[in-house]
């Protein structure tokens, strides 16, 4: 690949990233800033609790699709190289997360993680996303399972013996939700953390 078109990929990734779709869709419909509602996290659990659970679909699945058209972005300007499509991943959720466009508070960008990784390792991915919803119904935690989908898809990646550009896309991917779930998790350990449908408690 053209390093340059692969750091035009990575450039683009991160602006697409940066569209907060909740930050948007909140304001247009309450004329409410997210950040400054329920949790505070610009993500389609918080839309939903603002504004209705319609709503916080349409985020989460505007989120996850971001996510895989940075790819399909990626892999045009590339010709294809995975290596591109692996930065860009990981570029779009930087930009979910920190958006240039709103002042740097996005998201924990579970949902735009799960676009990227469904794109580049749906079977893995599903397998995770399966023992997610698992986790969650039996727990009601949203952040835990999040958690445990993001850090299990690169081990079954790991054993699917994934390209490795991939598997160190979606480490790091973890290590970023993982960070972005500091709080949550310092309140799992407390046992304070709210469970789902409670007003406080985010993820997506």
């Amino acid at each position: 690949m053209s390093f340059w078109m692969g750091c035009l990929s990575a450039i683009i990734a991160y602006i697409i990233g940066s569209i907060s779709t909740s930050t948007l869709v909140v304001k247009l419909v309450s004329g409410r800033d997210i950040r400054e509602e329920g949790s505070g996290n610009a993500g389609a659990t918080n839309t939903m609790r603002t504004i209705g659970t319609k709503w916080g679909v349409i985020v989460l699945l505007a989120d996850a699709l971001k996510g895989m058209v940075a790819l399909w972005i990626a892999f045009a300007l590339t010709k294809g190289s995975v290596v591109a499509a692996a930065v860009a991943a990981i570029a779009v959720v930087i930009g979910h997360n920190w958006p240039v466009f709103f002042g740097f508070r996005g998201g924990k960008g579970i949902a735009t993680t799960i676009g990227v990784l469904l794109w580049l390792a749906p079977i893995p991915t599903v397998i995770a996303g399966v023992i997610c919803l698992i986790a969650i119904a039996l727990t009601r935690y949203v952040s835990l399972g999040s958690l445990i989908l993001t850090v299990l898809v690169p081990v079954i990646m790991a054993i699917w013996f994934m390209q490795p550009a991939v598997l160190v896309a979606s480490i790091i991917l973890a290590l970023l939700s993982i960070y972005r779930h500091r709080s949550n998790i310092s309140r799992l350990i407390r046992g304070q953390e709210r469970r789902i449908f409670d007003k406080s408690s985010e993820s997506l």
